[in-house]
């Protein structure tokens, strides 16, 4: 059963699978419809616009067309205003010289009035002839004037009604050539709108065609899912705790063994069998390079649980206790393989780093347990040859070490050595000193004895029984009665 909640009213209410899938497939149907009536929507305006496009296009070239003929218009009435103009002109020029020769005569007159009296009716008959002379000539004038005028004004009407003519053709006939050229283009558009109306049927069709194939292998897919989660529960749910746990592991071993000989072929990737410390990782992994320094090392840790489990642990739970077995392992990296907390988007989204927590420590989903030793393997190789360059310059430096070590040893050993002989070497001269002393004083010992060895042996050459005997009345007495007379007077010989 599947829990949907209402979006107007907010109750919950269960659904089983077969109405679940009947709503899922009245939305999927809905979109399919809805997306079917935005492509038909965007042709049909990709239609209507081509069709503005070419109607605009028509128009702008029918008023350009329209402007040129209208400006020459304009001009040719230009041309008639200027000459009417003119026309006027001339008359009014006519007109005032006509007035100021009237003027300038009227003038004469009255001031010679009074001297050309006599002569009156002669000047009356002169002026009277001039009048007429000058008002036939003025008549011709206006006659003469007024020809040309109108003759310039048939003119420019013959010319305006010859251009009229000549415009009204030419509109006619760019009409025509715009009326066939808008009609050509209104047959191709118009059967470009039938072939893009064919091909939108044939790409409907295609499109329904396709969606229905894909509606069918997403209903086959959704069946088969439901198969395997189906399976996969009745699996879940036959399976101890510690079988699930296996199983991940088991995964896992199987994933690495799939590329171990060809990208890792010298690699170690073992179960952790040594509890002797207390606990213990699931696997540990470790790469050396061709010298034998390691390069990488990771302690992993699988963790799995039941769906239906009433206990649910989390991924954090087990940190700590990775941790130790990492530090206990020596383990340069530790990796949490979790299939913890199935909902949480942090550890759905891929690798996730948990260095605040702990140094240099991942959780993952199974899926990313190759690539993950794949980076951090890279850049494990990336580092090495800074490894061994500094791992030579401490060689180095150790060396320089040894050497100075070594140095100020040798030397300390043969000052000591100098100081034990030369101390030694002052001894046995002392020694030879005393010695030397000893033998004076034995030599003076010696001469001293003989001295006393003489004294002693004239003293001994200078004894007698006289003087053994003088001041020693008994002693005498003993002598002289062991001696005899003679005796004594040997005695008294040698006294």
């Amino acid at each position: 059963m599947n829990e949907i909640k209402c979006p107007e009213c907010g109750t919950m209410f269960q659904v089983d699978e077969s109405g679940f899938a009947d709503i899922v497939k009245q939305v999927r149907d809905g979109e399919f419809a809805k997306e079917i009536q935005r492509q038909v929507d965007l042709l049909q305006a990709d239609k209507e616009r081509a069709v503005e496009l070419a109607v605009a296009k028509t128009q702008g070239d029918l008023q350009g067309s329209i402007a040129g003929k209208e400006a020459a218009i304009a001009e040719l009435q230009a041309k008639l205003e200027a000459k009417e103009r003119e026309i006027a002109s001339n008359e009014r020029a006519a007109k005032a010289e006509h007035d100021s020769a009237l003027n300038s005569a009227v003038v004469n007159k009255d001031a010679k009035i009074a001297q050309l009296e006599a002569a009156l009716k002669q000047l009356e008959t002169e002026k009277q002839t001039e009048s007429r002379l000058a008002q036939v000539q003025h008549e011709k004038t206006l006659a003469s004037t007024l020809a040309q005028r109108e003759a310039a004004i048939v003119q420019l009407q013959q010319e305006l009604a010859a251009r009229d003519s000549a415009f009204e053709t030419e509109k006619q006939l760019a009409v025509t050539q715009v009326r066939a050229t808008v009609e050509k283009e209104r047959d191709q558009l118009a059967a470009k709108i039938e072939r893009a109306e064919l091909e939108k049927s044939q790409v409907e069709s295609g499109l329904k065609a396709e969606m229905a194939e894909r509606l069918k292998a997403k209903d086959d897919l959704l069946a088969y899912k439901d198969q395997e989660i189906e399976r996969y529960k009745d699996m879940k749910a036959r399976l101890s705790t510690k079988m699930l746990g296996e199983s991940l592991e088991h995964h896992c071993e199987t994933e690495f063994n799939k590329i171990r000989a060809t990208a890792f072929p010298k690699a170690y990737f073992e179960k952790d069998n040594d509890a002797s410390e207390g606990s213990k990782g699931d696997f540990i992994f470790r790469e050396c390079d061709q010298d034998g320094n390691e390069a990488l090392s990771i302690m992993f840790e699988m963790k799995n649980e039941q769906d239906d489990s009433t206990h649910r642990h989390k991924n954090e739970d087990f940190l700590k206790k990775l941790h130790s077995d990492r530090t206990k392992k020596q383990c340069e990296y530790a990796v949490l393989v979790s299939l913890l907390e199935p909902e949480s988007e942090l550890y759905n989204e891929g690798i996730v780093d948990v260095s605040y927590r702990y140094d240099k420590m991942y959780v993952i989903r199974p899926q990313f347990f190759i690539p993950l030793i794949s980076i951090l393997r890279n850049a494990a190789q990336s580092s090495m040859k800074y490894r061994s360059e500094l791992a030579m310059m401490r060689q180095q430096n150790i060396d320089v070490t040894n050497f100075e070590r070594e140095m100020e040893d040798f030397k300390q050993k043969f000052g000591r050595n100098y100081e034990l002989a030369s101390r030694k070497f002052h001894k046995a001269i002392e020694e030879i000193d005393k010695t030397i002393d000893l033998l004076m004083r034995t030599k003076e010992d010696l001469l001293g004895s003989e001295n006393n060895l003489r004294l002693a042996n004239d003293k001994a050459e200078a004894l007698s029984i006289k003087k053994l005997t003088r001041n020693n009345p008994t002693m005498k007495a003993k002598f002289e009665e062991l001696g005899g007379g003679a005796e004594g007077t040997a005695a008294s010989d040698e006294v």
